[in-house]
């Protein structure tokens, strides 16, 4: 079978989504051929039987050249391709559902994470023969198309390394875009606490900006790390690749998860893949996170709820193994990157 994937972007560099490179790989195991159809591309090392093409963003390009670009492409490649799977966006759905259902009779299907629910998204449903996402607070609006897949992780690469976590001090991560709905602020406060505490603790800041008023937030939380006279313990490392992630949630004791997407995060649970526990007040990941262990969530914004949760995994740091072979082991029966592609072939086929 050929397969249209349309994305956002592929570059197995990208800090955010570079994962869906090896989405890709695992893919084409499946598929006689993959042209995939994405707003911009990057870095990739792909199989034969996977071509990439580009509707122009990196070059520049309008919206409105966009616009035409996609247009042209779905209907001069309609031979090229079978079926449609569009990753995360359903604006793309909205754009050429009736075209792929109606004229060129295809199959669409759609995976989306997110609590999230607008028009483009009630509009996607109608033209999509099925739904795929992650869990099932990761998909709020009601059919009898959805199916709750479970997340993809490579646990072959997200793996731990318990070595590099022997170091005295509690050291907390923040993996994700540095933004309002990712609450880094929270983790800072709690931090302070700590600090005041006497507790050697450190929070370790991996992510990047996407907008104006991310910059913004990142400044004001720079700000706020040096009223609080963090400097010392707090360090801004900025984006890093998926693969390049790895070593981060190897070496942390605990991932601070404050976002308020309201979905499953992926970040959530490539760190559990690490062996690093989780701690979040996100309601999508409690039932997940606390699932070994009833000091993994707290309320949202509380940051001395937090301050507290982490000193009790300072106090319990070394004798944490096997927590640790716990939570990796969720992910790996549950949320293996195999798995899921062979489901969603099979579903797709």
């Amino acid at each position: 079978m050929r397969l249209l994937i349309i994305t956002q972007k592929v570059d197995k560099k990208d800090s955010i989504l570079g994962f869906f490179h090896d989405w890709l790989i695992e893919l084409s195991k499946y598929q006689d051929k993959i042209v995939v159809l994405c707003l911009e591309k990057g870095s990739y090392d792909l199989p034969e039987n996977i071509s990439v093409y580009s509707l122009g963003k990196e070059r520049g390009i309008s919206k409105i050249g966009i616009l035409f670009n996609f247009y042209k492409f779905i209907l001069s490649r309609r031979k090229d391709y079978d079926k449609v799977f569009v990753h995360m966006n359903p604006i793309y759905v909205v754009l050429g559902g009736f075209i792929w259902k109606t004229f060129l009779k295809k199959d669409v299907f759609l995976w989306y994470t997110h609590k999230s629910v607008d028009w483009k998204l009630r509009i996607a449903e109608k033209f999509s023969k099925k739904i795929f996402t992650a869990s099932k607070e990761s998909f709020r609006l009601k059919s009898y198309k959805l199916l709750v897949t479970g997340h993809g992780i490579n646990v072959d690469v997200f793996k731990p390394d318990y070595a590099k976590k022997k170091h005295p001090d509690l050291k907390a991560l923040f993996v994700g875009r540095i933004s309002k709905t990712k609450d880094l602020g929270v983790c800072i406060k709690a931090l302070k606490v700590l600090h005041d505490l006497r507790i050697p603790a450190k929070l370790i800041v991996v992510g990047g900006l996407v907008s104006r008023d991310d910059a913004s937030y990142e400044k004001e939380m720079r700000d706020l790390v040096s009223k609080k006279g963090l400097g010392d313990v707090v360090d801004f490392i900025g984006p890093v690749s998926n693969k390049e992630s790895v070593k981060y949630f190897q070496e942390a004791d605990i991932l601070v998860h404050a976002s308020n997407t309201g979905s499953l995060d992926k970040v959530i649970l490539e760190s559990m893949a690490c062996g690093t526990p989780v701690v979040s007040s996100n309601d999508a990941a409690m039932p997940i996170v606390s699932k070994f262990n009833s000091n993994s969530v707290f309320k949202k914004g509380d940051y001395r709820e937090l301050a507290e949760k982490l000193e009790y995994f300072y106090r319990l740091k070394n004798d944490m193994h096997y927590l640790q072979e716990q939570v990796r082991s969720e992910v790996v029966l549950k949320h293996d990157l195999s798995n899921l592609i062979s489901r969603l072939a099979n579903e797709i086929r």
